[in-house]
């Protein structure tokens, strides 16, 4: 059988084992996701759409992308949606990269940047972070003749920092115009900082070379529909519409989306037990001896003393999932998702007693 060689040397996927023993469940506070759940109004959305789950869904998300559109001040042929962020991703490299041609990346980012690069037969160009945070100048100055993607994850992922408008302005005007800028927005919802980037005057000031990632799975609750969007300038989304899959957004993400960005309640208690959170781990870690990296987002990161696999385990084997990073390229570091405030109790006595163990 012939396997291409790039694909069979990609890291396999490996998803958290939710099981600590026989019948106890683990605390899943590895995958960023919603502690409050999904928005009520998608849930009732959804029941009301179940009985035509018969039917295909429509191919170019139709209503959702004019519904974005109108929301965020751009023109339905801005948008295009996926099958979550990760897809897009996917999309963004089968549709740019040639095999040997480069993607600038952080060194401490969203790990599918780098995969997806690879299983396309690209090189990833990898720029080690900042101050936990990316180093836009000298990914600037990584760009090559051979570049097509740079990635900038911003709120970062997995260190919870980000980039401010100036920074990122001065970055843009360095990027070459052949070379398309990814700004993954993921966390954007959660971001308290005053000077965050308003990416979107560039994209209806017409820049071209870049395209903003959004996605449905964090503060919306979404993550097990698969739900994420994309805007950037005309011809690059009529370009991406060309690589997705036909009907690649399923019926109920569809309708739970559209009846998602109207609840703003929701969007609300999630932004304030984000805020909560993030206020009670940065207090709680750093009682612990411990230095948490300031967050932006709904989860926090820090180094910890030791090998991170093995605390991972050591959380594990104490009821928890986190995140560690050493595949990530912060070995020695790991991430916590946020939980119920019962969870975050719940997560802090468990690390304490690894700590000590």
């Amino acid at each position: 059988m012939y396997y291409k060689d790039h694909i069979l040397n990609l890291p396999a996927y490996k998803s958290a084992t939710l099981l600590a023993g026989p019948s106890a469940e683990l605390v899943k506070l590895s995958s960023n996701e919603n502690p409050l759940g999904p928005s009520p109004l998608a849930l009732t959305a959804l029941s009301e759409a179940l009985h035509g789950i018969h039917r295909y869904p429509d191919a170019g998300a139709t209503a959702l992308r004019h519904a974005l559109a109108a929301r965020d001040g751009l023109e339905p042929s801005q948008v295009t949606c996926s099958n979550g962020s990760d897809e897009m991703i996917l999309l963004l490299c089968l549709g740019m990269l040639n095999p040997g041609d480069e993607a600038v990346m952080a060194e401490g980012t969203f790990i599918s940047y780098l995969l997806r690069t690879l299983e396309l037969g690209g090189r990833a160009v990898r720029v080690p972070l900042r101050n936990y945070t990316h180093d836009l100048e000298a990914m600037a100055a990584a760009i090559t003749e051979r570049t097509r993607l740079v990635f900038v994850c911003n709120p970062n992922n997995p260190t919870g920092t980000s980039n401010g408008a100036e920074d990122l302005r001065t970055f843009l005007a360095r990027v070459p115009d052949d070379v398309l800028v990814v700004v993954d927005e993921a966390y954007i919802e959660f971001v308290e900082r005053p000077d965050y980037p308003d990416l979107l005057t560039e994209l209806r000031a017409g820049r071209p070379n870049l395209i903003l990632l959004r996605t449905f799975a964090k503060i919306y609750g979404l993550a097990g529909l698969r739900l994420g969007y994309a805007y950037g300038a005309p011809e690059l989304i009529s370009y991406l519409d060309r690589v997705r899959p036909t009907f690649n957004v399923n019926l109920l993400a569809q309708v739970a989306g559209l009846a998602a960005i109207n609840d703003t309640a929701h969007v609300r208690r999630s932004r304030e037990h984000a805020s909560a959170s993030r206020a009670f781990y940065m207090r709680e870690l750093s009682a612990l001896g411990l230095t948490p990296i300031p967050s932006e987002t709904n989860f926090v990161a820090f180094p910890i003393p030791g090998d991170d696999v093995a605390m991972g385990e050591a959380l594990r084997q104490r009821g928890y999932t986190v995140t560690t990073l050493a595949g990530w390229g912060l070995s020695g570091h790991i991430r916590i998702s946020f939980g119920t405030e019962e969870q975050n109790q719940g997560m802090i006595a468990a690390l304490r007693d690894a700590l000590h163990a």
